[in-house]
């Protein structure tokens, strides 16, 4: 049986800089355990191309500690540095496996996954959470939920779209919409709060000139399909009919996954000691599970090498 001295699972930039600073510090014995084809599949699949990406976050202005060194990009700059990083080190990656549980038995931990079973002397939960996208919890009938959504694949030209959130994500996909369709956009509260800058102005601009209608202040309770089209019923305003309707209402932490792993959890989120590990004793957190509110790439590559240092000087 192989022991790992560490298994990471999620792939991407938390799990990719654990991997990376494991080995900058000597540690090469360790398995990267990611569920999709490739690294990164939140940024590749929620991300439209081009998106910025930036490395301050919400005023987050910080370093990481670590080797890797992270500027400002775009989308497939990004793609493009993490996979420079995979190829430069030859990690041991797993892909297309998806983690059922982390379970440890005496000193070891058994990692099973969809298709087999590691084992490893400590383990890095990286997962983050746009991999799984909030759902609405609004009553959406099967057949509109054929013209229901979550990123922009789906998405043509000329169509009269929804697009439902308050977020960066929601800006960008109202933003990218708007040059070839009618976008309209929802959100709950009557303001923004967590727009970037940049966003936040093309916004404004775009709403000024007549090209994203706001509906501020809304309430979605449910969605059906009509001849082709979506009634959207809202609790403030009239019903309304679109083409199709794109949530980007942010991600949730994985909950099932994290009680099947033993994580204690308050308020649904895991409870993390100040050097990210959990009550379980070399079982650690990494990235954006361990933020109630999320985090900019950087906190996560600085969490990440925090955390292979603790388990290098404590448990190997």
């Amino acid at each position: 049986m192989k022991i790992y001295d560490i298994a990471i699972v999620g792939a991407g930039p938390a799990g990719i800089a654990a991997a990376v600073e494991a080995y900058a510090m000597g540690v090469t014995n360790i398995i990267l355990i990611e569920k999709s084809g490739n690294h990164s599949a939140t940024i590749r699949n929620f991300y439209k191309d081009g998106k910025r990406v930036d490395k301050e976050w919400m005023g987050q202005k910080l370093e990481s500690g670590g080797t890797i060194t992270f500027l400002d990009g775009t989308k497939e700059s990004t793609l493009d540095f993490f996979d420079e990083l995979l190829a430069k080190h030859s990690i041991e990656a797993v892909f297309g496996e998806e983690a059922e549980r982390v379970v440890k038995n005496g000193d070891i931990f058994d990692v099973t996954t969809s298709g087999s079973n590691y084992h490893a002397k400590s383990v890095i939960l990286a997962i983050g959470k746009m991999g799984k996208p909030n759902k609405p919890t609004c009553q959406i009938t099967a057949e509109a939920k054929k013209r229901v959504h979550y990123n922009l694949d789906a998405c043509s030209e000329n169509e009269n779209v929804l697009v439902v959130g308050g977020g960066n994500s929601a800006a960008e996909y109202a933003i990218d919409l708007a040059d070839k369709n009618d976008v309209a956009l929802s959100y709950r509260k009557p303001n923004f709060t967590r727009l970037n800058a940049i966003n936040l102005l093309n916004i404004e601009r775009l709403s000024s000139h007549g090209k994203i209608r706001m509906l501020m202040g809304t309430n979605i309770t449910a969605i059906d399909e009509k001849e082709g089209k979506l009634k959207v019923m809202f609790e403030e305003i009239e019903p309304e009919t679109f083409d199709r309707v794109i949530f980007a209402i942010g991600g949730s932490t994985p909950v099932d996954f994290l009680k099947k792993c033993g994580v204690e959890l308050k308020d649904g989120e895991p409870v993390l000691s100040s050097e990210f590990e959990t009550d379980t004793k070399g079982m650690f957190i990494s990235g954006d599970i361990a933020f109630k509110n999320g985090g900019s790439i950087v906190a996560a590559l600085d969490m990440s090498y925090k955390i292979i240092t603790l388990i290098k000087n404590k448990y190997l």
